[in-house]
């Protein structure tokens, strides 16, 4: 517990609650590289679809369809939690959601498409919703000066996490492998492994994090329709948090990038570069050691070089990645990709997560982490979507499709720029949501 300096936590939070609440990202991570990275996604492309042309692009569009669904209800849910102080509570529904539409997908065989896409879509927004909900505690566990590195304990928490769920994930496939079965027979116990892991992990953050929000003196009068009626005025005050804004803006563009990364790495190894899932999964392996390094690291960094040139370093690292990525024609020059992309994945992600809460206003985090959700599950939509349409339109040229993918960083890299991160906590310090609920 030596890892979790007392320095860097607000008065009255203790290192136990930090660890449970970096568990969280220990337990979801199994999520995103089991079922969405390395392997349900090729499985999903290459057997349920039956490799059809138009397989990676169903999986792109189940995917978009779970991110809009988030992005119109999670602003909505956020401002909800933050007048009821219900992060937990809705924190333990969504998370209930996610590890039970996960253990569905064991059930998904060969031709199951229609099927495959709603448990996918139900157990991404589920997901989503407590991605969200768990980020809003980080404002109040760490100091404002410590934000980067204990955002960045959580994610190399929650790599190490997804190495866990991967690597069991891997013994249990050599084994059936060893055995003479076929994907069909080997992917569904992953996806048990995966909700099972979820489930058991994430019992430590309902044990250990505290709510410290409570309910306003409103609650009962105001109701639902005063939690859309608060979020409505957040929009209309938007000006006031310019910087939120100009950061939800690159957030939009960048985060398509990595969601990219995210879902469609395991299809282009395997049908652009050769990989086979044996090696697709070992690569996925590395790529979480190098993520979780990354977070870990580049936390403490953060802090000290800057939150805003700390990002801006790892989106030209992104942009070396997919570019790497699209000219390489060989398994080693996709490793040196995949290795850059790792460092990158992990403290991109850490760091927006740490500037979110440096300027959102401490009395509607939730809500504000809502917005934040909002453009990450837009930047999510436009990502893998427009991956999906090139590679669909070019007749499956992945890496015309990986290419367009470097733009987005670079946008997001452009709309970095106006961020004045100064400027920005001294408005959510000072605004209306920092001085009433």
């Amino acid at each position: 517990m030596a890892l979790f300096s007392t320095e860097a936590l607000n008065p009255g939070v203790s290192r136990r609650e930090v660890f449970g609440w970096a568990m969280y990202d220990f337990a979801n991570s199994g999520y995103t590289t089991v079922v969405l990275t390395a392997v349900f996604a090729a499985y999903f492309v290459g057997a349920v679809a039956g490799g059809a042309v138009w397989a990676t692009f169903a999986w792109t569009l189940a995917l978009s369809l779970s991110h809009a669904i988030v992005m119109v209800t999670m602003p909505g849910m956020g401002a909800w939690a933050d007048r009821f102080g219900a992060k937990k509570r809705l924190l333990l529904f969504t998370t209930l959601g996610c590890v039970l539409a996960t253990a569905a997908l064991a059930f998904i065989g060969p031709g199951m498409v229609a099927l495959a896409v709603l448990l996918i879509v139900v157990s991404n927004v589920c997901f989503a919703w407590g991605e969200s909900l768990i980020a809003a505690f980080l404002p109040e566990l760490a100091r404002p000066a410590a934000m980067g590195r204990v955002s960045g304990w959580g994610w190399s928490f929650g790599y190490f996490g997804g190495m866990l769920a991967l690597g069991l994930s891997l013994a249990y496939v050599i084994h059936a492998q060893g055995q003479g079965q076929a994907a069909a027979q080997f992917v569904p116990v992953t996806m048990l492994i995966t909700a099972g892991l979820f489930a058991v992990a994430a019992l430590f953050t309902f044990s250990l994090l505290r709510e410290r929000a409570v309910p306003r003196a409103d609650t009962v009068a105001g109701g639902f329709m005063g939690s859309l009626a608060q979020l409505r005025a957040t929009y209309i005050d938007a000006r006031r948090y310019r910087d939120f804004m100009w950061l939800l803006a690159c957030a939009a563009a960048y985060q398509g990038g990595v969601t990219v990364t995210i879902t469609l790495a395991a299809i282009y190894a395997e049908q652009v570069i050769g990989f086979v899932q044996q090696e697709t999964m070992v690569l996925i392996f590395v790529l979480n050691i190098a993520a979780a390094l990354g977070a870990f690291a580049f936390g403490y960094w953060q802090d000290r070089l800057g939150h805003k040139l700390a990002l801006g370093i790892t989106l030209v690292g992104w942009i070396a990645t997919c570019i790497i990525a699209a000219l390489t024609t060989t398994k080693g020059g996709f490793w040196y990709a995949a290795a850059i992309a790792g460092l990158c994945m992990g403290s991109s992600q850490s760091s927006g997560r740490a500037m979110a809460g440096m300027l959102a206003p401490p009395k509607q985090l939730a809500e504000f982490y809502g917005l934040w959700t909002f453009a990450t599950r837009l930047a999510s939509i436009i990502g893998p979507l427009s991956y999906g349409v090139i590679t669909w339109a070019t007749g499956g040229n992945q890496r015309l499709a990986i290419g367009f993918t470097a733009l987005l960083f670079l946008l997001g890299l452009v709309l970095l720029l106006p961020v004045n991160m100064e400027r920005g906590r001294q408005a959510a310090l000072s605004g209306p949501g920092a001085a009433n609920g």
